[in-house]
């Protein structure tokens, strides 16, 4: 079923509070532009207190609602790292976190680390390019993609 990995920023500062629920409430909102049904991330990493927590989103036996381009709401697992990675980078312990669950589904999934991608790159799948402007920079232009991949295993067996 799950193809690929797809990183997300939330673009909201985290506040070391549970602000997850902060992000349901707001694609849930029956008035608000999205109208879902839960969090559209499968997976959140946010600092609670002084920890990086993993959060529950919607579970994977259920698409997603965090990428359209290239089908990845069905082909791919949304994990949003709450932080705004436009202005700096995430720090490493979120960083440390997000290898962690992005091995453990890598391994469940057969998902070779190739097809761990930022929300951009699903942009670039269908010919929008986020360095020209043409798409959303998300997981942030402060989040290197190619030095994630590389903190990852290769091919799990």
């Amino acid at each position: 079923m799950w193809e690929y990995i797809v990183l997300h920023h939330s673009l909201t500062a985290d506040s070391r509070t549970v602000s997850w629920g902060a992000i349901r409430r707001y694609h849930m909102d029956p008035a608000g532009p999205y109208q879902m049904k839960d969090v559209g991330y499968h997976f959140g990493i946010e600092l609670v207190n002084d920890y990086y927590e993993i959060l529950i989103g919607r579970t994977l036996t259920e698409p997603g609602a965090h990428c359209k381009e290239a089908n990845m709401n069905r082909r791919g697992i949304g994990i949003c790292l709450i932080g705004n990675f436009d202005l700096a980078p995430p720090p490493e312990k979120q960083v440390e976190r997000a290898v962690r669950v992005v091995t453990w589904l890598m391994g469940e999934f057969r998902i070779p680390r190739e097809r761990v991608i930022g929300h951009r790159d699903a942009g670039l799948l269908v010919g929008s390019d986020w360095q020209k402007g043409q798409y959303k920079t998300c997981p942030g232009r402060m989040l290197s993609m190619d030095h994630f991949r590389e903190l990852l295993p290769p091919f799990l067996k």
